[in-house]
């Protein structure tokens, strides 16, 4: 599904047709550290204390565990940044429970991509003992300084 979707939503996220998407959505655009292939990734935009990051369980997000250069689409505009991988699970259980907060019990299972068998959120504890079972990490994208500045 993803291999059709993912398209799709990339071809959206670039166009004003896009709309409300091109806020809530954005494309990381890097190259593999080690096979150097170019990809094209639509995640959602997590907005968390004033910091922008993708919070994911794919197995992409190891490109950025020592840091790498990433194009990002949001809201239309291309920006250069620097992603690197958070995957400490008690670093990374706090922002997935702002981002359960922020959306919502229900909302969050669809926007993260996780169960959430409780219908309230479920404790920091319980959420990095997901993080270490279930590989939770996240990626902290900042804005990369022009050269020269």
């Amino acid at each position: 599904m993803m291999r059709v979707s993912n398209p799709i939503i990339r071809a959206l996220l670039r166009s004003p047709v896009g709309g409300p998407m091109r806020r809530q959505f954005m494309v990381l655009r890097f190259f593999g550290r080690k096979t150097g292939r170019r990809y094209d990734i639509p995640v959602v935009a997590h907005r968390l204390d004033g910091e922008l990051y993708a919070l994911t369980d794919a197995p992409w997000r190891h490109n950025f565990r020592d840091g790498a250069d990433v194009e990002v689409t949001l809201d239309g505009h291309v920006t250069r940044m620097r992603g690197q991988l958070l995957d400490d699970p008690e670093a990374v259980a706090p922002l997935y429970a702002r981002a359960i907060d922020h959306f919502g019990v229900k909302r969050a299972q669809r926007m993260l991509g996780l169960k959430i068998h409780t219908p309230s959120p479920p404790a920091t504890e319980a959420l990095a003992d997901a993080a270490r079972r279930y590989h939770l990490g996240a990626i902290r994208l900042t804005v990369k300084p022009e050269p020269g500045s």
